[in-house]
């Protein structure tokens, strides 16, 4: 990723991508057998997904699966665009979209290792157009205005407890407004996006409730005031360049065009018009909540990193200490989730989902799993008791709670 040339007050256009991009090293691969992985199961799971494009759910998939450290099946299925013949492949380039969030988290947490803030920092000592907001309360039809009981902290956005929302999060008067605004606009910068989100009511007080929002928005512009670099210089200094994670970045070069993977134009179930971004396209906005686009294998390297308390090829990214605190929950039994995106047997760590019971969510899994996923379709997870990571990638945004539902079953039915 060619390095974001803007400043901390305004994302000006990045350089472009050099025409030949450099390659993802790969990761050490092993036979499954010797990972204590089915090779039968894999494969029932390589057929469950070739029904599911030959049925025309998806278009394609690529599903990587490491165990102890090594990458047991990768695997590219069906074609990369419904509209084209080229067939999906290890290398084809995804939008990510909310698997941005964890890589931004991380990237915070560098911030905190480096003494620059603390957890309980208030947003408004590094934003100042926080320092007014207020909470949005629905009494008697009307939508009134009242001071939040307590300031928005960094480990509220981290956790998503901070009062912000999405604008498809809800139907309710503050979500109107979201989506009444500018604030999906990718020709924005991260300061203008920031004090347009500062500008509207929250949804609850903050501490109060899960709210998945653009709260990682926020912690993007955070890390460019406290840097004074914009946020892809600054994840690109201190994630990808040492992750090696050539491919990763807010666009792609139009070198890539043959290489970008494509949704249905309708949604195959509901026949509902599919449109996402044109990642070939800079962005004014670098989305720290979902803008990325990345590959399988630069996000396994990530994942790797995780899996291993922080380092990978003997670069430390973030302290294993560090880690540990944001993969535990830290939502607790007080804090509401509204039954919104959280399974049961779920909390939030600080960038992560985490699994808190073995029972109870409708697929299998370990306690202490850590994970998200992208709007669009992608998904990973890493099980440190299985010692286990897996990447899945597919630009299938309608069927996207499906197909993380059927790669954690089938992955899981493998394990030994």
């Amino acid at each position: 990723m060619t390095a974001q040339a803007s400043t901390a007050q305004a994302s000006a256009t990045a350089a472009p991508w050099p025409s030949i991009a450099p390659k993802t090293p790969p990761l050490p691969e092993s036979r499954p057998e010797t990972l204590g992985l089915s090779r039968p199961r894999l494969q029932a799971m390589s057929d469950a997904f070739k029904r599911e494009i030959d049925k025309g759910t998806i278009p394609g998939v690529t599903v990587l699966a490491a165990r102890h450290g090594q990458v047991g099946w990768f695997e590219a299925l069906g074609r990369q665009s419904p509209t084209g013949a080229a067939p999906m492949a290890q290398d084809s380039i995804f939008r990510i979209f909310s698997m941005t969030k964890p890589i931004v988290s991380v990237g915070i947490m560098t911030l905190v290792e480096d003494g620059h803030l603390i957890l309980a920092d208030p947003i408004a000592k590094f934003i100042p157009e926080f320092a007014d907001q207020k909470v949005g309360v629905v009494s008697g039809g009307k939508l009134e205005l009242v001071p939040p009981k307590r300031p928005m902290t960094v480990q509220d956005l981290l956790r998503h407890t901070s009062g912000l929302t999405y604008e498809h999060q809800g139907d309710g008067p503050v979500h109107k407004i979201y989506q009444n605004s500018r604030v999906r606009s990718r020709k924005i910068t991260n300061a203008e996006h920031a004090a347009l989100v500062a500008s509207f009511p929250l949804v609850c007080h903050p501490g109060d409730e899960f709210n998945y929002s653009r709260s990682t928005d926020i912690l993007g512009r955070i890390i460019e005031v406290v840097s004074g670099k914009s946020l892809g210089t600054y994840l690109t200094e201190r994630i990808l360049a040492p992750l090696q994670m050539a491919e990763t970045g807010f666009s792609t070069a139009e070198a890539n065009a043959n290489r970008l993977a494509e949704p249905f134009a309708a949604d195959p179930w509901t026949g509902d018009k599919v449109a996402l971004f044109n990642m070939l396209e800079q962005p004014i906005m670098e989305s720290g909540g979902g803008g990325l686009v990345s590959t399988t294998m630069d996000y396994a390297r990530f994942a790797l990193m995780l899996r291993n308390g922080g380092t990978v090829d003997g670069n430390r990214i973030i302290g294993r200490k560090t880690l540990e605190l944001m993969a535990s929950d830290h939502l607790g039994p007080n804090v509401q989730t509204n039954g919104t995106l959280l399974s049961p047997g779920h909390g939030f760590g600080l960038g992560f989902a985490v699994r808190r019971e073995a029972g109870i969510a409708p697929f299998p899994g370990s306690v202490g799993q850590f994970f998200w996923s992208g709007i669009a379709g992608t998904f990973f997870w890493i099980d440190p008791k299985e010692d286990l990571f897996v990447v899945f990638m597919s630009q299938g945004p309608g069927q996207r709670d499906f197909t993380r539902t059927l790669v954690r079953d089938l992955v899981y039915a493998a394990v030994d």
